[in-house]
């Protein structure tokens, strides 16, 4: 796919790297990516990658912009407020980078709606902010064979990692699902929501920008993605760690009971 002479100037420093250069911009255009959640998380993970030139980002969000949301969700403004958020990135994305088209999804992903968008995209990246979303998200990437970016926020913490299940390790194993990391969601009123917690607004950035860098790796391969690999980030210490993790025999998807 051929680049306008805009585009090229646009991402000339794109270009210019060995690992992307035109052949991965190409790519990158495109692609199609479905960002689930237009929050913390997904705000600086669409503007990135709507500046990286990802041809088709859709969005799935059934909230509003609220006056709380402005702390942290970046592509928001304050006279957004009261409007459906994926109207509100839209638009952004827009003034951003008329060269992206966007696919907006004023809904909130259930299995169904989660198998059928799930089919329709080449990378899904999961920034929701309630667990029966993300197993959701993450059972029908791996139906659909999908690769998956998913992140969570704490307050002054973070986790990502890529999931590709559907494919097989350099050992020969299954890649891990993400319920071979997280076999269940945790007890309903265990974990304390963003609202009732709080969230430093800065973290979601950072770890919004990180989604973004792994949705791209999963379109231009380069380096070493986070495939069984959970990447945790502490900002009270400014602390990265990374835990691995591998595909658990007893997992509901890809484990060794199932029927195939």
């Amino acid at each position: 796919m051929a680049l306008s002479s805009d585009e090229i100037e646009r991402y000339a420093r794109h270009l210019v790297l060995r690992d992307i250069g035109g052949p991965g911009q190409a790519k990158l255009k495109q692609a199609r990516v479905l960002v689930v959640g237009a929050g913390g998380l997904g705000a600086p993970l669409i503007q990135y990658l709507a500046a990286a030139g990802v041809g088709t980002i859709g969005i799935a969000d059934d909230d509003v912009v609220s006056l709380s949301n402005l702390q942290r969700q970046v592509i928001h403004r304050t006279p957004d407020i009261g409007r459906p958020k994926v109207e509100s990135a839209a638009e952004a994305v827009s003034l951003l980078n008329p060269h992206v088209r966007i696919e907006s999804h004023s809904l909130r992903l259930t299995e169904e709606s989660a198998a059928t968008l799930a089919a329709e995209y080449d990378v899904v990246a999961d920034g929701s902010d309630n667990f029966a979303t993300r197993y959701a998200v993450s059972d029908a990437c791996f139906r659909a064979k999908r690769p998956l970016v998913t992140s969570a926020l704490g307050q002054f913490d973070g986790s990502l990692t890529t999931i590709r299940a559907h494919e097989t390790g350099p050992d020969g194993q299954p890649n891990p699902t993400y319920r071979c990391l997280f076999p269940n969601p945790p007890p309903n009123g265990a974990v304390p929501t963003c609202a009732e917690a709080g969230v430093l607004g800065a973290l979601a950035g950072v770890m919004g920008s990180l989604m973004a860098m792994e949705v791209i790796r999963a379109i231009v391969p380069f380096g070493e993605p986070l495939v069984g690999r959970l990447l945790m980030v502490d900002a009270r210490s400014m602390r990265f760690e990374t835990l691995s993790y591998a595909w658990d025999p007893a997992n509901p998807l890809s484990g060794e009971t199932v029927t195939r």
